[in-house]
């Protein structure tokens, strides 16, 4: 970089750019023309649209809108991870028609995949691929790349169709093979609630560690049924030590009303709409009967991270989402609910085995990554979930100071050493910073006309 210009644009070069909106070009402009600190406002233009940069194959297929999102450093494309990179954009899809077809190729791609597998998390564009984990000890398929049954990958596809047909109005994207694909994750959500059997699903990998596998012959940890919907996974891709997490129960409440609204409203006979709303009252009650405990902290109740129906609970947060922490920003009650603010107290304190404080920044880290090592995404988490301007402040100064130079988010971090980072590419943090970037400019744009810090 020349030394007089030390905040030069790493996006790619425009005509190595994948997929181009122009609202999300005039985005950019403005908000970044409203950032005084010159660091932060070119990582907002670094990051916020790395996943149009970089990681979408949009065109069509079968006569519909096709997209395929991969998450970055890995040629495969998650439910959660796609759902979430493009989350930043939906606003201006009322501005974009062409931004309108890739999401709405994507929610075609997303139910495709379901249809395949409503277990697995993340899949191959190519539908013959062979996956490296095809030794896995589970119902692998071709096209398959990892079957790890985690409940936020059906919620988060809901999301994304929720929002997606709440701000275009389009019900297009809401065909046969969309409901086909919506049947499917609510048979297997009930599957899961594992009430009479062991379920249709289980895991084992052979050469993997031991968050990459699963107890008692690929069935999980012991546990009672409560009406919950077991999760084998977390959303890190890592083993649940209970069966039963919390912020992925109450982001299933979410996103099965969600479900059941659109239901109504494009008139499905199917009776599918009753069963989400049922579902859901069932789940949420639930985890108000078995997922709520006293504060270690003193004050009052709080959410477990994870449960298993027999009196045992996980009092941790992890920075990913869903966590303690998202379960407002997930749509999940209010941020001044009295129970979740005990729960972010726990989560962002050192009664949180996985909260650090170090020389470079503090957060929560994750068993996904051995160490002290810090999460971005947690950190946006908790700036997205804040309404004090000190503690959001606060945020973007250890973001700013912890990219290690290179001008965008990492999955994690030494908590004393930001060189020392993991995952160079990684377009779902990326994208969800300039999201939180985006939502300062317009609820508190006096955070960024300040003075650098």
């Amino acid at each position: 970089m020349p030394k007089n210009n030390p905040y030069v644009s790493q996006r790619p070069a425009p005509e190595k750019r994948v997929f181009r909106s122009e609202a999300v070009e005039r985005q950019i402009t403005e908000i970044k023309s409203a950032i005084a600190d010159p660091e932060l406002a070119w990582l907002f233009e670094n990051c916020y649209p790395n996943t149009l940069d970089t990681t979408v194959d949009f065109g069509m297929k079968d006569g519909k809108p096709d997209a395929f999102v991969i998450t970055g450093d890995i040629d495969a494309m998650w439910l959660r991870d796609s759902s979430a990179q493009v989350q930043a954009y939906l606003p201006l899809c009322a501005q974009d028609p062409h931004l309108v077809q890739m999401v709405a190729g994507l929610i075609h791609r997303q139910a495709a995949c379901i249809r395949l597998d409503p277990y697995a998390n993340a899949f191959f564009k190519d539908g013959n691929r062979i996956s490296e984990w095809h030794d896995d000890r589970t119902l692998m398929k071709p096209g398959v790349h990892e079957r790890k049954w985690e409940l936020d990958s059906l919620c988060y596809c809901i999301r994304l169709a929720h929002q997606y047909w709440k701000i275009t109005g389009d019900v297009a994207v809401f065909d046969d093979d969309w409901k086909k694909a919506m049947h499917l994750a609510v048979e297997t959500m009930l599957d899961q609630q594992r009430k009479t059997s062991q379920g249709n699903y289980s895991f084992m990998r052979i050469a993997g560690e031991a968050i990459d596998t699963l107890v008692n012959d690929g069935f999980g940890p012991a546990f009672r049924p409560t009406g919950m919907i077991c999760s084998a996974f977390r959303n890190s891709d890592d083993a649940t030590t209970y069966l039963f997490n919390i912020p992925e129960n109450l982001f299933a409440v979410v996103g099965l009303r969600q479900l059941a609204e659109i239901l109504d409203a494009i008139k499905d006979a199917s009776g599918l709409s009753a069963t989400c709303s049922s579902l859901a009252s069932e789940v949420e009650d639930a985890v108000f009967a078995h997922g709520i405990v006293d504060s270690p902290q003193g004050g009052g109740k709080l959410y477990a991270y994870e449960c298993d129906g027999m009196g045992h609970h996980l009092l941790i947060d992890d920075p990913g989402l869903p966590g303690l922490v998202s379960i407002p920003y997930l749509g999940y009650k209010s941020i001044d609910d009295p129970v979740y603010q005990n729960s972010r107290k726990l989560a962002l304190s050192s009664d949180n085995p996985l909260f650090h404080r170090g020389c470079a920044a503090e957060g929560c880290a994750s068993p996904h990554v051995s160490g002290p090592y810090i999460w971005p995404m947690g950190i946006i988490d908790r700036a997205l979930t804040s309404t004090d301007d000190r503690e959001i402040k606060l945020c973007l100064d250890m973001l700013k100071r912890t990219h290690a130079g290179t001008g965008f988010m990492h999955e994690s971090f030494h908590k004393d050493n930001p060189k020392d980072f993991t995952r160079k590419w990684f377009a779902w943090v990326n994208t969800l910073f300039g999201e939180l970037i985006v939502k300062i400019a317009n609820e508190r744009p006096h955070l960024l006309a300040g003075s650098a810090a």
